[in-house]
């Protein structure tokens, strides 16, 4: 009878091993989680459809390396925010989605983890692509930017008799290019690209110029949460400036910018231009043509501008679903900490996002990026993307073409006036007309 005891006993001992066992194993069965007893796991629901390939190959390495299973689901383009919030609504929600801009932290956050002094945050090299709601909650983290500045071929600049660090403010970038200008025939090109105003590159002085305004008028209000209802125009004048500069010292003149057709990119990538105004995306096409070229600020005669940097910004930023288990949100961050410090997963998103603001992960290739690094750690404040509050943004910007269009033709003080008009009221008239 002992004996059986015994032998009973160490089977009882068995059968609670082997549960243990088992239970230790992931269940799949009804659940498509990919949970374990042991620990959490990763949902991302992706933005970008252009990084799908490269995430999954990256979760696959993770849960080999780590044990943690990380499934990633990309939504189709343009169908994003339709896709978070069926995703949301079930049992099994994404632990990573995307917060891009403040309308999506209204939407999204009170779902959003406070990323306020969490493993990733601390990171980071930079809070200027960080999203924060009305109570300072860290709601989201940029995790890859753009920028965009005006482009300088810097084998002109020497040819001209000149060098880069004359170029510090607008007073500097003015003595250039009206130098070279005035030399253009002699020199065998002038200073600018031309400025054309047709629908193929108006966008770049309607959106991307235009920010300046926006940005030193954001700045000094101590940062936009919300589109605000009107401007106040005080740094027009700094946006005449640059915009002057440009149409005033280019390839082709004033008047003959409306149509459009003469093809700055080529224009610069051919050497007959020694600035072009444009951004990041066309790094590697411009620098197979004249490889040696950077990229500086919008100086534009605002006080310390000394210290401007880049016009930098992205709609790709992370945040970590409050509402699933603290399991799966220390799961979903450690997975981020090593997407962006790990050489080989950093690697890989560099070469597929151009570069993340992460001290840890790894240099990126593209130039124009590197440069607004640069500008960051020497000290330099960011040029935020304040443009993307412009309502009602193709009338706007249709209004501001035509005025700018009338002022080239003739530039006079009260075309000027036009233009400040379309700029400053026609901004309080496109959002009343959005928001009516």
């Amino acid at each position: 009878m002992k004996a059986k005891r015994i032998l009973a006993i160490v089977l009882a001992v068995m059968l609670v091993l082997s549960l243990a066992a088992c239970g230790a194993k992931t269940d799949n069965s009804g659940d498509d989680s990919g949970k374990t007893a042991s620990g959490g796991s990763v949902y991302w629901l992706n933005f970008k459809p252009e990084l799908d390939e490269t995430l999954q190959s990256l979760a696959t390495k993770y849960t080999e390396a780590k044990g943690v299973d990380v499934k990633v689901v990309t939504a189709a383009s343009g169908t994003y925010s339709q896709t978070l919030t069926s995703e949301m609504d079930k049992s099994a929600p994404p632990t990573l989605f995307v917060i891009g801009n403040q309308q999506g932290v209204k939407d999204w956050k009170d779902y959003a983890l406070d990323l306020k002094d969490t493993a990733i945050a601390k990171e980071l090299n930079t809070d200027a692509y960080n999203l924060y709601d009305e109570d300072g909650k860290l709601v989201s983290i940029g995790y890859c930017y753009e920028c965009y500045g005006i482009v300088t071929n810097k084998d002109l600049i020497e040819a001209a008799g000149h060098t880069m660090d004359e170029i510090k403010d607008f007073a500097g970038l003015k003595a250039v290019a009206e130098d070279i200008h005035a030399r253009a025939e002699e020199l065998g090109f002038d200073a600018f690209a031309a400025p054309d105003m047709d629908d193929a590159n108006s966008w770049r002085f309607t959106g991307h110029v235009a920010n300046l305004e926006y940005f030193y008028e954001e700045k000094e209000a101590g940062g936009w949460t919300e589109c605000p209802a009107e401007l106040t125009g005080k740094y027009i004048d700094n946006y005449k400036n640059l915009y002057d500069l440009a149409t005033q010292n280019a390839t082709v003149a004033p008047a003959d910018l409306a149509t459009g057709g003469h093809d700055p990119a080529n224009e610069f990538k051919t050497g007959k231009a020694a600035f072009f105004f444009t951004g990041s995306w066309d790094y590697a096409d411009l620098s197979a043509a004249q490889p040696n070229v950077t990229m500086i600020p919008y100086y534009c005669g605002v006080d310390g501008e000394e210290k401007a940097g880049l016009n930098c910004g992205t709609e790709n930023c992370w945040a970590v679903n409050s509402k699933v288990s603290e399991a799966d949100q220390q799961a979903t961050i450690d997975f981020m900490v090593w997407l962006v410090s790990d050489p080989d997963a950093s690697a890989a998103m560099v070469e597929q996002l151009g570069i993340m603001p992460y001290t840890n992960a790894v240099a990126s290739t593209n130039g124009f990026l590197n440069d607004a690094a640069k500008y960051t750690e020497d000290g330099c404040y960011v040029m935020d993307w304040a443009t993307n509050y412009q309502p009602n943004v193709d009338e706007y910007r249709a209004a501001l073409v035509s005025a700018l269009n009338q002022y080239n033709a003739d530039q006079t003080d009260d075309n000027w006036a036009a233009v400040k008009t379309a700029f400053v009221d026609g901004w309080a008239t496109q959002y009343a007309a959005t928001n009516a």
